[in-house]
């Protein structure tokens, strides 16, 4: 097969590069449906190999690094992704069908801003003293440690490959932790170039390691084997689920940010231009192919027409294409599973009578494209129910405040919210009664490696980012001195 990009394409393991004990996997370029690169696939054995190198880190070379320099550590490889931005976007771009300036614009400066932002927590992760009653009549010194989980397993989806692992790897490493990687199937190749730069800044071997391959194998083996102390992991509720029983063997922490069906809440007081071009935003960034994708459209009544047809305006506008043409707006789906899934969910809606406003189809050529579609339905059909996964969108009527909260919690998901609206008071009412980990006033999802990030219900467990993710990655141990 003829390479066609500059990234490693082998396990990142024990600090060397290695071929896979199960062969290969072959990716392709989801913008023309052909083959682009085989990369190697774990075994496992490869698994228990790096759960060894990982133990021995962290009891060794990677917790004799001092505070500090495990900060210097995590800066020195943030400067070094700057370095290669613009390689590591067009990696995402080609592997995803992302267009390239929105991971140039959005993934790739998150991920510097998550190492950035934890370096500097490296040497600040203290435990407390606390003040207590004594034990049997004689006074007490005690105090709390915060110390490491040990070794993570950081499981990361195929939407937004880098953005995604710096909220996992970033705090599990200035935390003292060591962390073995399993990219998904479909997207190894931004993570494996990611891999070199940690190579490159001179982390200690088996402190990060990266293992590609099949998700019922390695993934299976980290999730249950006794070696691996935590998972984190971002991807389906289902295999969320499996996940979850499979750690469950040696009570294993776990951090699970699984799916979404976000609602988007219109007011009749909102900005309407910027509450549309926010909404249209939450259903088609990143083709819709995002955990807390604003799919559920909730507008006033008074408004609906008006927010029905800028939306509509808003689809017919996406420029749909190569993602490296710099007019491009909307790239291909990931793959063409992918784009048959969201094709189905386009006939589920036709056929339970929600009315297609425009879009739903696929564009004439190769790759795995579809047209951004627009319903107007009501919250009981199955595109307004589960998670679809593209950029299809349904927009749902309501009569007054307490119809809107309702409506907008009346699913099984929980990960995101967004409300638009101009009355201060309501964003505050609103928001406090959402059934959301994250809700956003005025803005679709906003992001920062300081605002804690995670889901309720059926949209996951623990949460990752600021302080959180500190929490998230440490265990408090207690220690009480007898005086």
């Amino acid at each position: 097969m003829t390479a066609t990009t500059t990234a490693p394409t082998g396990l990142f393991l024990a600090g060397r590069w290695t071929a896979g004990g199960a062969g290969t996997l072959t990716t392709f370029n989801p913008s023309t449906g052909e083959p682009m690169e085989d990369v190697a696939s774990a075994s496992a054995e490869d698994v228990d190999t790096a759960v060894a190198a990982a133990t021995k880190a962290l009891r060794g070379d990677w917790a004799a690094v001092p505070p500090s320099q495990k900060g210097n550590l995590l800066t020195r490889l943030a400067d070094l992704v700057e370095r290669d931005a613009e390689t590591l976007a067009r990696l995402e771009a080609l592997e995803i069908g992302v267009p390239f300036g929105f991971a140039s614009g959005l993934f790739v400066p998150n991920l510097i801003g998550s190492l950035r932002y934890y370096a500097g927590w490296a040497d600040k992760v203290n435990g407390e003293q606390v003040v207590n009653d004594g034990y049997f009549g004689a006074p007490t010194h005690a105090y709390t440690r915060r110390e490491p989980v040990g070794v993570i397993a950081a499981i990361v989806p195929w939407n937004a490959p880098l953005m995604i692992l710096g909220w996992k790897l970033a705090p599990a490493l200035a935390t003292g932790n060591t962390v073995i990687v399993k990219p998904a199937e479909d997207a190894s190749l931004s993570i494996l170039h990611l891999a070199k730069l940690v190579e490159e800044a001179g982390f200690p071997a088996g402190t990060v390691q990266v293992l590609p391959g099949v998700g019922g194998v390695v993934g299976e083996a980290l999730a249950v084997h006794p070696g691996v102390h935590k998972v984190s992991f971002t991807g389906s509720t289902e295999t969320g689920r499996r996940i979850l029983r499979n750690s469950a063997g040696n009570f294993k922490r776990t951090t699970l940010e699984l799916g979404g069906k976000s609602p988007q809440i219109l007011f009749e007081d909102a900005d309407l231009d910027a509450a549309i071009r926010g909404a249209a935003m939450g259903i088609f960034a990143n083709q819709g192919q995002v955990c807390a994708a604003g799919t559920r459209i909730f507008v006033h009544r008074s408004i609906h027409d008006a927010v029905l047809d800028g939306l509509k305006a808003a689809a017919e506008a996406q420029v749909v294409g190569d993602p490296f043409e710099a007019t491009t707006t909307m790239g291909p789906l990931v793959n063409r599973a992918q784009r048959d899934k969201v094709l189905g969910y386009v006939e589920k809606g036709k056929a339970e009578g929600a009315k297609l406003v425009t879009g739903g189809t696929t564009p004439d050529g190769p790759g795995f494209f579809v047209n951004p579609a627009v319903f107007a339905g009501t919250n009981d059909q199955v595109i307004a129910r589960e998670e679809i996964f593209g950029p299809v969108g349904t927009v749902i009527p309501f009569d007054d405040d307490a119809e809107a909260v309702a409506l907008a919690n009346d699913n099984d998901y929980g990960l995101a919210a967004t409300v638009w609206t101009t009355d201060l008071s309501r964003a505050h009412t609103v928001s406090a009664a959402l059934q959301a980990g994250a809700v956003g006033v005025n803005g679709w999802s906003p992001l920062g490696p300081q605002l804690p990030w995670g889901g309720v219900k059926a949209s996951g467990i623990g949460r990752e980012l600021g302080y959180e993710g500190i929490l998230a990655n440490t265990e408090a141990k207690t220690v009480t001195i007898v005086l």
